[in-house]
């Protein structure tokens, strides 16, 4: 068994959801590691035969980021959006409620809705899943180790001739740079992080094995899909009296949708688990200590 195969058996992986799965190919993953610093070949050009033929029955997770940039591409509200474009699912792994791509054609093995016959027509706002093709993501955190291990992966799928094109050899961190991945990340990763440790947990038995309830499912999927919704959510409750957030980032908040997905995924770490990514203010830190000391019936 190689290292790749261990890896991937091992009970505490977490593997990234930034791989498209094609409907047609069972399993077209390539069990070898990728360091940012290793090459492969690759190119994808409309003369091959295969010219958008991966743009069909994909399967495709779309990321904050991926909804944000494409509803300002369309010109519509997030929520719009998702009504035309989206299914909604649960990624399994970490049972919380995700948006994918829907693709044309009753069976969902039609055409993306993206695509015509010159390629793909939202190509400079296009999902993270796509820029990252042919590569695949995976962070491993070993049973026992505090840091996760990330690496890459070759996705080769049956049709794709872009593998067998001489002198097509890219660097993996050069491929990113070119592809444009390092905004959806740096946008998208609170959410990745929410993603994999619940997912984690799920499969080791942690805090969170149990079902996690529909409010909390319900919150998770607006902060992840509707920035519109958020912005309401933050300015229109009672968020702002009960969290330390100071008066310059507020006044940015109102505005820069990147930093409200940003303190999204901060409140949802909170809220899930407890971590200190943002502060309650005292007071109504103790007016909950009190409320819990009452209902434990201590004095």
């Amino acid at each position: 068994m190689s290292d790749f195969e261990r890896i991937m058996l091992e009970k505490e992986i977490e593997v990234d959801i930034l791989e498209a799965n094609r409907l047609e190919d069972e399993n077209p993953v390539t069990p070898v590691r990728l360091t940012p610093e290793d090459s492969f070949c690759f190119v994808c050009r409309r003369e091959s035969s295969c010219w958008n033929k991966c743009c069909h029955g994909a399967d495709i997770t779309l990321t904050p980021y991926d909804i944000l940039r494409l509803s300002r591409r369309m010109n519509v509200r997030s929520a719009d959006f998702l009504i035309q474009f989206t299914v909604p699912a649960i990624w399994d792994k970490a049972d919380l409620p995700v948006a994918k791509l829907r693709m044309t054609g009753e069976d969902g093995k039609g055409a993306c809705p993206f695509m015509t016959e010159e390629g793909c027509s939202v190509y400079e706002d296009r999902p993270a899943t796509c820029r990252y093709y042919p590569l695949g993501l995976a962070s491993v955190k070993m049973k026992g180790a505090e840091d996760k291990d990330e690496f890459y992966f070759l996705v080769k799928e049956t049709h794709c001739e872009g593998h067998n094109v001489e002198g097509a050899d890219h660097l993996v961190s050069e491929f990113r740079t070119d592809q444009g991945i390092d905004p959806y990340e740096a946008v998208n990763q609170g959410w990745i992080d929410i993603l994999m440790k619940m997912a984690s947990w799920k499969t080791v038995g942690g805090p969170f094995g149990q079902d996690i309830s529909a409010q909390t499912q319900k919150m998770f999927f607006m902060v992840s899909t509707d920035v519109d919704a958020l912005r309401r959510f933050v300015f229109e409750t009672k968020f702002l009296q009960s969290y330390e957030i100071n008066e310059e980032s507020v006044e940015n908040l109102r505005e820069d949708d990147e930093a409200l997905l940003k303190l999204g995924f901060d409140w949802m770490k909170h809220v899930l688990f407890d971590d200190p990514t943002i502060n309650l203010k005292e007071r109504v830190l103790q007016e909950a200590i009190v409320k819990a000391r009452q209902d434990m019936g201590v004095a």
